[in-house]
């Protein structure tokens, strides 16, 4: 059997065997694909910008430059962190979400990301729909830590005391809407608690505040407060986590006494929507190596956190689960962007 294609102004008729017009078909249906396979294979051909969406300095930088680095020396191109600070993030994000789809500008997916979408009703872009995650780095804990002067040791004895003394007892945060408001708030609904929220504009003043005893308790990330802790300028009394911390081996989580409560964050890399596959599997893959090395993991517990590593959809989920989870305690709380 043969396939004729009619030739165009009544020019002759070429004949094709049918095995070699379904081999010419398949050809051509491959040939998209084939500047797709190119690129990734060149990638990355020149370097790379992971946008952070916050100040140098804090754990959310120091994450990025860490897997920064390892992809640096992985793959043979510098990926340079750029920190675009403001907006709980979204001046990073937004930025991100507008750049080129080509793999040359990532982002460092933070626990705001998942917060923000409750918090803004007027953002310039819709976090799930246009950042491909590419891996989550890491889960990381925030500790509950107390002033000395405090007559609590145990969570049971601080909702005790902060049951006798409403409203006298004051929490700090980085602000409205910061992962340790949120952390903080579920904890009073779940644990019946009255404290009344003072927000600073960074965790470093909450903290020192706290040192200095002007407030009394802080949902701190372990970063910022372990150095406190270790000095006894500071006393903890759990941590938010759903398993304790190699870093702070003895002390218990909110879970223990609060049966449910969790309030971990997370850590990983994105990406702008409609990036080629073949260049997150790419990154995908040598972050995944880079968890997965011991060196990496021991600065990832050092910051608080557990390294985590897995597949892009294994990432989608977390986060769109703790989109869903702070959206309802934002509603309950009432809480409002500044």
């Amino acid at each position: 059997m043969q396939i004729r294609d009619a030739a165009p102004c009544g020019g002759s008729i070429m004949k094709f065997p049918r095995r070699t017009f379904l081999q010419l078909a398949v050809s051509a249906a491959a040939l998209p694909a084939v500047p797709r396979l190119a690129l990734a294979q060149a990638y990355p051909s020149r370097p790379v910008r992971i946008v952070v969406g916050f100040a140098a300095g804090g754990a959310t930088d120091i994450q990025a430059r860490l897997m920064g680095q390892w992809l640096s020396d992985r793959l043979g191109q510098q990926f340079i962190i750029e920190n675009r600070a403001g907006a709980s993030g979204n001046i990073g994000t937004e930025a991100v979400a507008k750049a080129p789809a080509d793999g040359y500008t990532l982002l460092q997916i933070v626990t705001p990301h998942a917060i923000n979408a409750a918090l803004y009703s007027n953002l310039n872009f819709d976090f799930i729909r246009d950042i491909a995650p590419v891996v989550c780095s890491a889960r990381l804990a925030y500790v509950v830590v107390v002033h000395p002067s405090v007559p609590a040791t145990t969570i049971p004895e601080f909702i005790a005391y902060a049951k006798a003394n409403p409203g006298k007892v004051n929490y700090g945060s980085a602000g409205p809407g910061t992962p340790q408001n949120i952390a903080c708030e579920l904890f009073k609904m779940m644990a019946g608690v009255n404290l009344v929220h003072v927000p600073y504009r960074g965790g470093a003043p909450a903290t020192t505040d706290l040192v200095g005893g002007q407030i009394q308790v802080i949902f701190a990330p372990v970063s910022e407060s372990i150095q406190y802790i270790k000095a006894g300028n500071l006393r903890a009394l759990a941590v938010t986590t759903a398993k304790r911390l190699d870093v702070l081996p003895d002390v218990p989580t909110v879970g223990d006494f609060v049966p449910g409560y969790e309030a971990s964050g997370f850590a990983g890399i994105g990406a702008p929507r409609d990036t080629p596959a073949d260049i997150i599997d790419m990154l995908n893959k040598e972050l995944n190596a880079g968890l997965a090395d011991n060196k990496v993991k021991a600065r990832i517990v050092e910051l608080g956190g557990t390294a985590l590593g897995g597949s892009p959809a294994e990432f989608r989920t977390i986060i769109s689960d703790a989109t869903e989870k702070w959206a309802k305690v934002i509603k309950f709380a009432g809480i409002k962007a500044e």
